[in-house]
This record gives C-alpha cells, structure tokens and sequence, in this order.
C-alpha cells in the first residue's frame, strides 16, 4: 500500500537559467514519488558522455533550443500537489528540521521537532502555516513533510481495554495502522536511498568527469576543492544501499530489519565530516567561478548531458550535508512505528543514537576548523611570539584567565595572563601601560604534566605561604609550576579546565581528528593578512548566502540563519570561553 503523500521536500537554489519551480525535491534532489519509477538494487541507467564538449555557449544554447526536455519531469509538482490537497480541505503536515526564531510577528516561529499545519505552499520558498492558535510565513526549506500524512497528531495506534489494538484500526492483510506507518517509513528509507544514489552518480559522472577533461579550465586542486570527496562517499553509499536492500522484505516492508546496516556503517559515514568541512570553501570557489560566463555555461552544459534536474551545481552539492543530517530523522521516525517486541527495535533504537553521534561528531569537528582561525588570529595579535605556532599541536581554546605564577629559585610571584590549549599551555604578560597588547613569555607541555591540588598554607617545596593553590608537575623532569588563583572558584573553574584539557586529548585521539597542514598554513597565512591590514576583516556570510536566498516584494525579506547540522533536539549550548580572549581583542598597538 503506497503512502497517500509520501514526498519530502527542502527546496534548493534556482539555476540562474531555470524556469521552473525544483521545490518538487527533497533533499536529496528526488523526482517526486508519484512519476519516478524505482530504482531496483541501486541500478542506473548510463548516460554516454561526449570527449568533445566544445564551445559551452554554443552547447547550451544547442540544448535550450533542441525540443529535448531533460531534467526534472516533475517541474514543481509536489509544490502543486500539496496546494491541491488543501484546496480539497486535506490536512498537511510539514516537521521542522531547524528552529525558527524570529521578532517579526507575520512569521511563524518553532523548533526542531515542532509539527507546523501547511495552510498555503503556493510560494515556493516561504509557507504560510498554523501551530496551535499562532500563524506566520515560514521558510519551507526549514521543514519536511512527514511521511505519514494520514497520522493524526495523536500517536498511533489507538489502545483498548487489556492493551491490544483496536481493530478496527487495521489495514487489510491483517496489517495494523502501525504496521502500515512502518511500511511508509521503510519505504521511504530505501527510495531516498536509491534516488541518492543516482544523485552522486550524476555528480561524480555528469560533472566531476567533464570538469577533469577540461585542464584548461580546472586545476585538480579547484576540483578538490569544489566537489571535496565526495567520490568517497559516492563509494560507501554504495555499498550501504546494497546492504540496505538485503534487509528489505519486499513482500511485507513492515518486517524489514534495516537498523543493523546503520549499525555497520556508522563508522564510514565519518567521511561526511570532510565534506562538510569543506562545502564553505567549495561555495566560495563556485561564486567565483560563476561571475565567468564561460563557466557558466559549462556546468549548464554538464547537467543537460547528465539530464539532471534543473538544479544548479551548488545546489546538488548541498544535498551530502542534508543527506548526513536526515538520517536522525528518519531513524526516530521508524523507530516511533516498531513495536518493542518487533525484532528490529533495539538496532533501530541504536542506530537512532549512533546517527546522531555521527552527526554531533561532525557538528564538533565543524566547529574545530572554525576556531583555528579564531586561534591564527589571538596568536597574529600577541607580540615577541617565539616557537612553533600554536597550531602545530593544538586546534581548541579550553579556557584562559589570570593567575600569580610562582617561581625558583626566589620564589618571586607574577601576574600573567594563561591560555590553556589542548597539548598546551600558553603564558603571556600584559603591556604595563597597554593592558590590552600581550607578550608572549613561555609555554608548557600539557601531555608530560600531571595536575596537584595545594592546601591553603605554607608550601614546602616553594617555602611560601599559599592560598587558591595549584601545581603543574612534570613527570620525567620533576619540574614544578606553582600558580594561584585569586578566589577559590577561580581554582576549581581552572582544575576543572584542566580535566577537559586532558579529556579533549582523549576523544581527538579516539576519533581521529586531526587539522592538516595545508589548514594550519592557511589559517595562519589569512590571520598574517589580516594583522597587517591594521583593522579587523569584515564579517561576510557567503556560506549561508549559498544555503539561504529567499526574496519576495510580498514576503518577509529577512534571512534566517540556518544551522545546517542542527537535528530535531536542544541546541548545543555555545561556549563561553572565546569571551575571555574578545575582552582583550583586538590586540592593537
């Protein structure tokens, strides 16, 4: 039994040349469900590519004037299919995939999770809807429609006396409503799978293949930069659509047992982290390209040989980010549809957790290369530095503040300020007349130290009287750091800091992160440039520009900033540690 409406959708950028409206997509760029035939074991269709592409122009042109019509067959149908359900009085449910927060009152605000009432589609990017007694516009490509549109918003299915489901509540076949939610679920799980799987194929074929014979218009390290490795991930979902089908019970989709598959592959699904990592760049690289009409007209001439749907490059290059972060989604929708006793719960349940730690994992890692720049820039800034830069070894800001360091062999107190980093920790001294200018003095090697708590009172190694106390002790050299902290919560807030330094090693080494040394040289190349400019680089948002390009004279014209990564959970709480290092920054002469 198919789904009654069964389509996702998260509309993507407009090619420049388009004329149609792609919000028939969902994030993975699929066909709608009603006309796109399936896709049997995840085989496709070749498409023979000329050696020779020629003039792009006059290719593009040859395309747009020929009477073939390649591309989406659906155009914007989806779009009109939900505008037809609500005219006819249907009710549709859309989830939102981000929160929306918003101080204008024509818009609708929610979070992840909440459950919106679509009452008009007719824009394709901005929605009128209803939660509760409140209504508003709200962006449509921070929802999805849910699988199931025949669930009412209470859970199914409906109990009575003794605990067995009513029945008549079923399908027929025997298949409960809650049998038959799983079956839509299921379903969905494989199609979207199947549809992916020819979306990267049309990538790495349609285009990366083409761009590579063009030397003459492509590095290889332009092309590393704009498509990342997604070939890799080309490669494992692959093999994971593979695994999913020989779990998929064709005959009762309902009794499919999919959860071990994500179980499996958990691990590889790391690979997204790189991608994502590196989408920033590839959008900064791909608006470069595009101002080049040449350009252009090659990637046009790409997809019409590819007969891809009108979509343009970084359009379909977003869909890997969205793809790693659905799979949440969809988990804990199938899992809020198997029973307890069904033989799939518990692997469903697990790889629930597994996908949303893969992306946290991917989350944080975003996160870290964010802050290398932050890092390149404090240590542009402190003057009469010396050593290796702090990148070398360390790519996260524990924490910092003041403290009295005590040292041999008179056991003289001074004030420095500390920047405890993973791996180490940086000590700088304040200018006597610019208290806003830091000098660099020393560091310490934070891997060789273990930390000693002091009691209030006379230190016997140090002869001096103590108060807030602690020490850093080296173990191969017996070296001894004593430092004090002016409050007692001052000292528990840097012990504590120190126990995350040590934790933060831990997990760096359990995962696998690591910055590479091209990023290392180009945060602190860009930081250089930065600090001899002699005034702060403008903020520029040309990543979410990519992600978020919604006008309308009758609409809100405001854009929402979309977190890519946010799943449908609390947001992650942002770290206060960065505001120590703003209230000396900018570090100016």
């Amino acid at each position: 039994i198919a789904s009654p409406v069964a389509f996702d959708i998260l509309p993507l950028k407009l090619h420049p040349f388009s004329q149609s409206t792609p919000t028939g997509l969902d994030c993975v760029g699929r066909k709608r469900r009603i006309s796109a035939p399936m896709i049997a074991d995840g085989a496709l269709e070749k498409t023979a590519l000329t050696d020779d592409v020629g003039s792009e122009e006059d290719l593009y042109e040859d395309f747009r004037s020929s009477n073939h019509r390649y591309g989406h067959s659906g155009g914007g149908g989806e779009q009109l299919a939900i505008n037809e359900l609500i005219s006819d009085g249907s009710v549709v449910y859309a989830e939102a995939l981000w929160d929306h927060v918003t101080m204008d009152d024509q818009e609708l605000g929610f979070k992840a999770g909440d459950v919106i009432e679509v009452m008009d589609a007719t824009n394709k990017e901005w929605w009128w809807g209803r939660i509760l007694d409140s209504e508003g516009w709200f962006p449509a490509s921070f929802v999805r429609l849910r699988v199931n549109q025949d669930e009412p918003m209470e859970d199914y299915p409906l109990k009575v006396e003794g605990g067995r489901e009513d029945d008549s509540h079923r399908f027929g076949m025997g298949q409960t409503t809650k049998d038959q939610m799983r079956t839509n679920v299921i379903n969905e799980i494989i199609s979207t799978e199947r549809d992916y799987i020819k979306h990267l194929k049309d990538i790495c074929e349609g285009y990366i293949k083409q761009c590579r014979k063009r030397a003459d218009m492509f590095t290889e390290e332009q092309l590393k930069t704009i498509f990342g490795n997604i070939e890799d991930i080309y490669r494992c979902q692959k093999k994971f659509v593979k695994a999913l089908e020989k779990k998929f019970n064709k005959d009762h989709p309902h009794l499919s047992e999919v959860g071990s598959c994500f179980l499996e592959y958990q691990t590889e699904f790391q690979i997204y982290s790189e991608y994502c990592n590196n989408h920033p760049n590839a959008c900064m690289e791909l608006s470069r390209l595009t101002k080049v009409n040449k350009y252009v007209y090659f990637f046009e001439a790409c997809r019409l040989l590819q007969k891809m749907i009108d979509i343009s490059l970084d359009g379909f290059l977003l869909t890997p980010v969205q793809k790693i972060c659905k799979y949440p989604l969809q988990l804990a929708e199938l899992l809020k549809y198997t029973n307890p006793q069904h033989r799939d719960f518990k692997d469903v349940e697990a790889a629930l957790n597994a996908m949303k730690n893969v992306a946290r994992l991917i989350n944080e890692r975003k996160r870290r290369l964010e802050n290398i720049d932050k890092i390149a820039q404090w240590q542009s800034s402190i003057e009469d530095w010396e050593g290796e830069d702090v990148l070398v070894r360390s790519s996260e800001l524990i924490y910092s503040g003041e403290l009295a360091k005590i040292s041999h062999p008179q056991a003289k107190s001074q004030q420095r300020m500390f920047f405890l980093f993973d791996h180490q920790l940086v000590c700088c001294k304040k200018d006597l007349l610019r208290r806003d200018i830091l000098y660099y003095k020393s560091r310490i090697n934070m891997d060789d130290m273990e930390i000693l708590d002091v009691e209030d009172g006379k230190d016997k190694d140090f002869n001096v009287s103590v108060k807030n106390a602690f020490k850093l002790h080296c173990r191969d050299t017996e070296e001894v750091h004593l430092f004090c902290a002016k409050k007692p919560e001052q000292k528990q807030r840097w012990l504590k800091a120190f126990e995350n330094e040590r934790r933060q090693v831990q997990l760096d080494q359990e995962t696998g992160f690591s910055i590479t040394e091209v990023q290392k040289k180009q945060a602190m190349l860009n930081a250089s440039k930065q600090h001899h400019a002699g005034k702060p680089k403008a903020v520029t948002r040309p990543y979410y520009d990519f992600l978020m390009r919604q006008k309308h004279p009758t609409l809100p014209t405001t854009l929402p900033q979309q977190q890519v990564f946010m799943l449908a959970e609390p947001k992650r709480k942002p770290s206060n540690f960065w505001q120590n290092i703003s209230r000396l920054t900018p570090f100016r002469k």
